[in-house]
C-alpha cells in the first residue's frame, strides 16, 4: 500500500521545488535591478544625474525622489498585473514583468548624464524608473502566489518564504557587482562608464530568469478557479472587487507592511547615506559589509518562515515588530563606533529583525483572499503601502539627519512606524495551517447567499 504513495509524494515535492526555483529566479532578477538602482542612487546618480550643489545631502535627496517614483508605480503595476493575473494566470503575467523590468534597467545603463543633456537626464531616469517600478509591482504578488498556491497547508509559511529570500539574493548580486566595479576602477572611470556595466548585465540575468519560469505551470487551485469562473461566467475579480469584498484583509495587509517596508530601506539604503556622508567611511567597505548582511538575511528568512508554521503567524510578526521599534536606538550608536565588526553586527541585526516580519508575509496575505482575487488582494495590500513607507523612508531619514544632525529623530520615525504595524498584528486573524480550498468554499457560499436574495 505504501509503495504507490511514495513516488507520488516525491513527484509533488519535486514539482514544488521546481516552482520555488522558478519563482526565486525571477524574483532575483527583478530585485537585482530594483536594488541596483537603489545603491546607484546613493553612489552615482546623485553625482552625475543632477545639478551640483554645495549641500552634500541635496543631490542625495533628489536621487531618492527619483527612487521613490518606482514605489509610486508599484501599486499601479500591482493593480494591472493583479487584475490580469487573476484572469489569465500568474505565470503569463510574470513573464511579461521580467521582460519589462529588464528592458527598463538596460536602458538606464545607456542614459547620458546631466553634464551632457541637462535636465533631460533626470527626466529620462524618472521615466525608466517608473517602468521598472510598474513591473516590480506586478512581480511580487505573482511570484509568491506561484509558490503559496502550490504549497501544503502545514508548510506554506516555509515554502512561500523562499521568494522573499530571493530579494536579498538580488540585492546581494547588485551590491557585489557595484562593489567589484567601484573597487577595480578609478573613481573617474567608475562614474564615467563603470556603473553602466551593472545595468547592462541585466540582459543575461533576465534571459536566465525568463527561461526558468517557462518550466512551471499555475497551481491546480488556480486552474480550478479559472475553469469554474469560465463555466459560471463569473467576472468578479480585480482591485475593486477585492476592496468591496475583503476590505479588512487589504487594510490589515497594508498595516503589516508599513514598518517592515520602512525598516528595510533604512537598513539597506539609508545606512549607506549615514555611514558614507555623516561618518565619511569608505564606499567599498560599506558595500562589503552589506554583502555579509544580505547573506545573513537570505539564510534567516526560510528559517523564520518555518517558525511561522510551527508557532503561528502572529507571534512571529509580533516579535519582529517590537524589536523593530528598538533597532534604531541601538544600531546608530553602534554605527558611531566606526568599528567594522560592530557596524556589521548592527546591519545584520536589522535584517534579522526585518525577517521576522518579511518571511511570513506571503503566507499571511495568501490566506486572506480567495483564489479568484488573490493576486489583486496581495498586490494591493503589499504595494500601495510602499508609496508612504519604503519610498519616503530614505528621503525622510536623510532630511531628518540633515536638519537635526542627529540619528534620534530617525530612530523615533521607525519606532512610530512599528507602532502602526503593531496595531495590525494585534487585529489580524491567526491563519496558520488554514486551507486555501476552504477559503474558496466560504467565498463561494458568500456569493451564493448574495445571489439568491438578488434573484428573489
Amino acid at each position: 500500500m505504501s509503495s504507490p504513495k511514495a513516488p507520488e509524494a516525491t513527484v509533488k515535492q519535486s514539482s514544488l521545488r521546481r516552482v520555488v526555483t522558478a519563482s526565486m529566479a525571477g524574483t532575483v532578477v527583478e530585485w537585482y535591478e530594483f536594488f541596483l538602482y537603489a545603491t546607484a542612487a546613493t553612489l552615482v546618480f546623485n553625482l552625475i544625474m543632477f545639478p551640483p550643489s554645495d549641500d552634500p545631502y541635496a543631490p542625495i535627496i533628489q536621487a531618492f525622489v527619483t527612487y521613490a517614483v518606482g514605489f509610486v508605480a508599484r501599486p499601479l503595476g500591482g493593480i494591472v498585473f493583479g487584475h490580469f493575473g487573476d484572469k489569465y494566470g500568474r505565470k503569463k503575467l510574470l513573464q511579461v514583468a521580467i521582460i519589462l523590468v529588464g528592458v527598463a534597467t538596460f536602458l538606464m545603463g545607456c542614459l547620458p548624464t546631466f553634464a551632457q543633456i541637462g535636465y533631460w537626464a533626470p527626466a529620462l531616469l524618472v521615466l525608466l524608473r517608473f517602468a521598472q517600478g510598474f513591473a516590480v509591482g506586478g512581480e511580487w504578488g505573482g511570484g509568491v502566489l506561484l509558490v503559496a498556491e502550490h504549497s501544503p497547508n502545514r508548510t506554506r509559511g516555509f515554502w512561500s518564504s523562499f521568494p522573499q529570500a530571493a530579494v536579498p539574493i538580488g540585492n546581494l548580486i547588485a551590491t557585489v557587482v557595484l562593489l567589484v566595479l567601484s573597487s577595480t576602477l578609478s573613481q573617474e572611470a567608475f562614474l564615467a562608464w563603470g556603473w553602466r556595466v551593472g545595468f547592462w548585465l541585466s540582459v543575461v540575468i533576465v534571459a536566465i530568469g525568463y527561461y526558468v519560469r517557462t518550466r512551471v505551470t499555475d497551481a491546480p487551485i488556480f486552474l480550478e478557479a479559472q475553469r469554474q469562473a469560465e463555466e459560471q461566467k463569473i467576472q468578479r475579480y480585480g482591485v475593486l472587487e477585492v476592496i468591496k469584498r475583503y476590505p479588512r484583509g487589504v487594510i490589515t495587509a497594508m498595516g503589516l507592511r508599513f514598518a517592515e517596508n520602512i525598516m528595510y530601506y533604512l537598513v539597506v539604503t539609508f545606512s549607506i547615506v549615514y555611514l558614507r556622508t555623516a561618518l565619511e567611511m569608505d564606499v567599498a567597505l560599506i558595500l562589503s559589509w552589506l554583502v555579509i548582511a544580505h547573506i545573513v538575511h537570505m539564510i534567516v528568512i526560510p528559517a523564520i518562515g518555518a517558525l511561522a508554521d510551527r508557532i503561528g503567524r502572529k507571534p512571529v510578526y509580533f516579535i519582529g515588530t517590537v524589536l523593530a521599534a528598538a533597532w534604531g536606538f541601538v544600531a546608530f550608536p553602534m554605527f558611531d563606533t566606526r568599528s567594522p565588526g560592530v557596524i556589521i553586527l548592527a546591519i545584520c541585526l536589522g535584517l534579522m529583525i526585518h525577517a521576522f516580519m518579511y518571511a511570513p508575509q506571503p503566507a499571511i496575505m495568501s490566506e486572506m483572499f480567495p483564489t479568484r482575487m488573490r493576486y489583486s488582494g496581495v498586490s494591493l495590500g503589499y504595494q500601495v503601502t510602499s508609496i508612504v513607507a519604503g519610498s519616503l523612508a530614505p528621503i525622510i531619514a536623510t532630511a531628518l539627519l540633515s536638519s537635526t544632525g542627529s540619528y534620534v529623530p530617525v530612530a523615533l520615525y521607525l519606532a512610530i512606524a512599528a507602532g502602526v504595524t503593531l496595531i495590525a498584528v494585534i487585529s489580524m486573524r491567526e491563519t496558520k495551517g488554514s486551507s486555501l480550498h476552504d477559503l474558496d468554499r466560504l467565498d463561494d457560499e458568500r456569493m451564493a447567499a448574495e445571489t439568491v436574495p438578488a434573484r428573489a
